[in-house]
């Protein structure tokens, strides 16, 4: 039995784990064990969307028993505090576990550079308690603030500095801006009042962006009224004060601390060769120099790539490129083949100021593209839910567009407010009911056609070469009097010509669907196939069942697309009449849950996810939603 743990939940132990999960998913000799103190893999680079309250909490986690359901990973919650290399084992305080191989992939914490007072009167932003705490203390300082009489004091409350204008810093700092709006709004204080700082010793904020990027965020960080401090030797951090520079002492009683990072705990205690603030020293296949068969993935990689003199960066993308080439690697290990060498090609990075703004500078190795606004935020939420994609496919794919797209209040949706307003589906059940009933009522006066004569036939129109010109288009004029939408067309309609023209249909449309009738419904004499009838009567049974879903609120969704499916089977006849656009227009607004309300959609939906759910394929592959 080979047994591979990989320590760490983060990104690139996740996706380590799912890519070895996939190739030994019927290798019983294999045992995968991925080890975390959490019982959650946190996106790190959604952080500030909670501390700013303009995601839920929960959005950024993501419960590693999901993201391994129905695969060959063993979820193990511990905290690991010392790796024997020789003996090929971790320990923690409760167990020991043996390994063959072993991916290390802890992640990194914030590093404070010795500067005094900074690790204890700083709030670290580097985990979802971080964010949390952030977004209480935020809120805490403006209920203080709201009710405190010392003019001095309320102005420290009121004073937030961001220590750090990297891409945690930045778009912590414009997430804050917005947040401002909302919070001088919730305690009635003027926006004026509210000091918001980002502050680097760097010369410029984001500076390994291209200058006119680097222009652009500035700008419109000023333009959303935070202050810009560069150049900024940060000398000391009080319980009440931070010195950005020997002159610049400022009273405030939230400090972040988003200045750098270094390997976590336990990557410095190890046996290892590091470099670069505790990264541990890999060759070309992300191996430990110094521990035969110990693999490093994301924060934790220091290498080199050839042609390069710089270590590959602590990004997300370092850790999805990285566990793919691990996973492969132990693999070969394992079968005795050559290993793969790690070549990483980046595509660019991509920082939010606030919900609707962003610059990017993306692209392919040796050609990037600078973004800025839209493009650049479209890139950004395209970019997460690709990575979401491999991680728990549909399931978080959606949850994520529904918390940036569609859920979102006040407007904090990069696609502004048309796509984030919530309507009660209460208005919809009056609309809901009509569309039913109108169907039933088709349906029924039909039904009773049929029975009276079964021969009858309304709802195809006859061959066109079965009968002389006038006759056919008598024929048509009696077919748009007799289907679902034409109940008022019957006065409006005197001539065929009348009749044809109520709703154009494009030719090769038109074309397509005398083919598709002239191969299912006509004989050669012009006459209609038995199919043409049970057709017919499928179609009548149809509106019924569709309009009587609708009224009792059964699978509104399921029988409002239906509904709409049959208006264009017969807008394609050329029988539709103008009052079909009603009818589909009603069904397009019934989609969206109207049956949750007054109807067995709040009762049978429920019942049918947890039975769904319970399905190991549907877990296998995330195929519902939370």
């Amino acid at each position: 039995m080979k047994k591979i743990v990989i320590l760490g939940g983060g990104y690139g132990g996740v996706l380590t784990a799912k890519k070895l999960a996939k190739k030994f998913k019927n290798n019983k000799e294999v045992e995968i064990k991925l080890i975390d103190r959490n019982p959650y893999h946190t996106l790190l680079t959604e952080l500030h969307e909670v501390a700013a309250n303009r995601a839920p909490e929960d959005s950024i986690k993501i419960d590693l028993k999901k993201i391994f359901a129905g695969l060959k990973v063993d979820v193990v919650l511990d905290e690991i505090s010392n790796i024997d290399f020789k003996g090929k084992k971790l320990q923690s305080e409760k167990a020991t576990y043996a390994y063959d191989y072993l991916v290390i992939g802890t992640g990194s914490k914030p590093t404070f550079f010795g500067i005094p007072g900074a690790e204890e009167n700083t709030l670290s932003f580097w985990s979802y308690d971080d964010a949390v705490a952030l977004k209480r203390q935020t809120r805490d300082m403006f209920t203080r603030a709201a009710k405190e009489k010392n003019a001095a004091v309320r102005r420290s409350m009121l004073t937030f500095v961001v220590v750090g204008a990297g891409f945690t810093g930045v778009e912590l700092i414009g997430e804050m801006a917005e947040y401002r709006e909302d919070l001088c709004k919730e305690f009635y204080i003027d926006p004026s009042e509210v000091r918001l700082i980002v502050a680097d010793m760097a010369p410029k904020v984001l500076p390994i962006l291209p200058d006119k990027l680097i222009q652009k965020a500035e700008s419109y960080l000023r333009k959303m009224n935070v202050e810009i401090v560069t150049n900024a030797k940060i000398t000391e951090v009080g319980k009440g004060s931070v010195a950005l520079g020997e002159k610049n002492v400022v009273d405030t009683h939230t400090v972040v601390w988003t200045a750098g990072v270094e390997g976590s705990e336990i990557v410095g205690t190890l046996d290892v060769q590091q470099q670069g603030r505790k990264r541990i020293v890999t060759n070309e296949h992300l191996e430990s120099v110094d521990h035969k068969n110990v693999y490093v993935v994301g924060d934790n990689i220091f290498f080199i790539p050839e042609g390069e003199t710089r270590p590959v960066p602590q990004m997300v993308e370092n850790a999805e490129q990285a566990a793919p080439v691990i996973a492969t690697n132990i693999i070969a290990d394992i079968n005795g083949t050559p290993k793969k060498a790690y070549k990483p090609g980046f595509h660019g990075t991509m920082v939010s100021i606030g919900s609707r703004y962003g610059v990017a500078n993306v692209g392919l190795p040796g050609k990037f593209f600078m973004l800025t606004g839209f493009m650049a935020m479209l890139s950004k939420h395209f970019i997460n839910m690709f990575y979401l994609s491999q991680v728990v496919g549909f399931n978080k794919v959606w949850t994520y567009m529904m918390h940036e797209f569609f859920h979102v209040e006040n407007r904090k949706s990069f696609v502004g407010g048309y796509f984030s307003k919530r309507s009660p589906n209460f208005w919809l059940v009056p609309l809901r009911m009509l569309l039913g009933g109108m169907w039933v009522y088709e349906g029924v006066d039909k039904l009773k056609k049929i029975w009276e004569d079964p021969d009858k036939i309304f709802l195809i129109p006859a061959a066109p070469y079965a009968t002389d010109a006038a006759s056919a288009a008598s024929q048509a004029v009696d077919a748009v009097k007799e289907t679902v939408d034409a109940q008022s067309a019957a006065s409006a309609v005197t001539t065929a010509k009348e009749a044809v023209e109520a709703l154009p249909v494009p030719g090769f449309i038109y074309d397509t669907t005398n083919w598709f009738m002239d191969l299912m419904f006509y004989n050669p004499d012009g006459t209609y196939t038995f199919l043409a009838k049970w057709f017919q009567l499928g179609m009548v049974c149809a509106e019924i069942v569709f309009g009587i879903m609708l009224i009792v609120g059964l699978f509104s969704a399921i029988a409002s697309i239906a509904t709409i499916g049959m208006a264009v089977m017969i807008w394609s006849t050329k029988m539709a009449s103008t009052e079909m656009l009603w009818y589909v227009a009603a069904a397009i607004a019934c989609i969206g849950g109207s049956g949750s309300v007054f109807g067995l959609d709040y009762y049978v939906l429920p019942w049918l996810k947890k039975q769904w759910k319970k399905i190991p394929l549907v877990r296998r592959w995330y195929l519902y939603t939370d």
